[in-house]
């Protein structure tokens, strides 16, 4: 319940002369408009605020189940039960017009309210309630769907893809910052269709088909039947492709968008270095700086080099047959490190121009604030990451930095639009039901399938 005290929600109702509280008649309507969480109690609420029908309307997201003390219009009750509300009998009220306190007030609650509750309020989820293998998650029914911000937007899932994140935090991966928070549900990407918006959201319709993805520390993720994404983490979905192969797309897409386009600003007739190709973010980045004009070069392993050649690259190494600092000639503008290790930092490094931005997604903020806690590893992982830029910049001319995904509505919009042309794909090798989400990332942690594990919801 929010602080408005509402049990009952209406999304984008009318509100009209007429009763507002006529479940029978309302409900039973097939539009997207509205919906409605339970019949409301208040049937003799009504505002009659103009002879002119059409100036009656409000249009919004709206809650209308509360009671209202009439002798006291300002006043509203959010203490009781909604069973008692819907048992209560309804106040006589011997006028037609409500005193214009109470209209006042009516309309205060109406416009000021925070949250939109939907008619979802519960459904099954995959929970971590304790880290370790993939034999602790558990698919459990009856999971609380909480109500909607004003910015949110509730998603029907339809698919769900098993990311590296996914597995990480699963094994302990940020015990200190997530461990408080158990149980925790696991995700980033979603594709699906709206099932309710937020009083704020205006780019997103309710039945839309939308894919998008959430920021790392969100612990309320997507495999479930229902996640709760802000509207700048949403884009429609590209209509020329599923929502298995959507869903496979946009963590991995916006990772790599945030290294090249809002770090290292690529641009057309440059060279990137992408240093592990064959992985969901290396590959994402390939075909961004493909799409962008740039010379592309990357590593990888002997099994993906056709792949990487037929996206569009103008070298692809070998990485276990060849050694790569022989193999690979000239400077780069940008080097993107998906592996992050010691010797990767120091190839990639040395392979930059003066000016060049070198971007790993292996920054060690984690492992800090695992090792040390929030409040002494944060502040240690930031002047490790200050030194290295101070060292980078003097002795190499270069740029030095740890890259995570952010959502990007610019970034989700141009992934969408590459997406729709086939400029951008993300293969998808196995898919899995929800109720074998522990298969699917035992099949992760093996490495037996190389490409992208989907989960998919009925």
């Amino acid at each position: 319940v929010s602080r408005t005290g509402c049990l009952g929600w209406v999304t984008r109702f009318p509100v009209t002369r007429r009763y507002l509280a006529d479940a029978n008649k309302y409900t039973s309507s097939t539009s997207h408009s509205f919906f409605f969480l339970r019949p409301l109690p208040v049937q003799h609420l009504h505002f009659p605020l103009s002879s002119n029908p059409s100036k009656n309307q409000i249009t919004a997201s709206l809650p209308i189940d509360f009671s209202c003390n009439w002798e006291n219009p300002h006043r509203f009750s959010s203490n009781r039960s909604s069973q008692a509300l819907a048992n209560q009998r309804p106040p006589r009220m011997r006028f037609s017009r409500p005193h214009f306190g109470a209209r006042k007030a009516v309309a205060c609650r109406l416009w000021n309210s925070g949250f939109t509750r939907h008619i979802v309020t519960s459904c099954r989820a995959v929970l971590l309630p304790r880290f370790g293998g993939p034999e602790v998650l558990e698919l459990r029914d009856g999971v609380d769907v909480p109500p909607l911000k004003p910015n949110e937007v509730l998603v029907r899932v339809r698919a769900a893809s098993v990311n590296p994140l996914d597995t990480r935090m699963r094994a302990g991966y940020g015990r200190s910052v997530f461990e408080p928070l158990l149980p925790l549900i696991l995700g980033r990407d979603v594709s699906g269709e709206v099932a309710a918006v937020g009083t704020s959201v205006h780019s997103l319709n309710v039945g839309q088909e939308v894919f998008g993805a959430l920021h790392p520390t969100a612990v309320r993720g997507t495999y479930t039947d229902y996640a709760v994404l802000s509207e700048e983490e949403l884009a429609a979905k590209p209509a020329s492709i599923t929502h298995v192969e959507a869903s496979a797309i946009p963590f991995a897409a916006l990772t790599a968008w945030r290294a090249l386009k809002s770090t290292a600003r690529i641009a057309e007739g440059q060279r990137l270095l992408v240093i592990g190709g064959g992985g969901a973010v290396g590959f994402a980045a390939i075909q961004l700086g493909v799409a962008a004009g740039c010379y592309v070069t990357t590593t990888c392993g002997g099994n993906s080099v056709a792949r990487m050649l037929e996206s569009g690259v103008e070298q692809a190494v070998d990485y276990t047959a060849e050694d790569i600092e022989v193999a690979i000639k000239g400077k780069f503008d940008a080097v993107l490190d998906t592996i992050g290790v010691p010797e990767t930092e120091r190839t990639g490094i040395n392979f930059l121009k003066r000016g060049g931005h070198y971007m790993t997604l292996q920054g060690e903020a984690a492992s800090l604030t695992d090792r040390y806690g929030l409040l002494v590893g944060l502040p240690i992982a930031t002047s490790i990451l200050l030194k290295k830029q101070i060292q980078y910049r003097y002795s190499h001319g270069i740029e030095y930095w740890w890259n995570y995904m952010r959502a990007d509505s610019d970034g989700l919009a141009e992934i969408r639009r590459l997406s729709e042309i086939g400029k951008l794909k993300m293969p998808v090798e196995k898919t899995f039901p929800i109720s074998q989400v522990r298969e699917a990332h035992e099949a992760k942690d093996s490495r037996r399938v190389p490409g992208k594990v989907v989960l998919e919801l009925d």
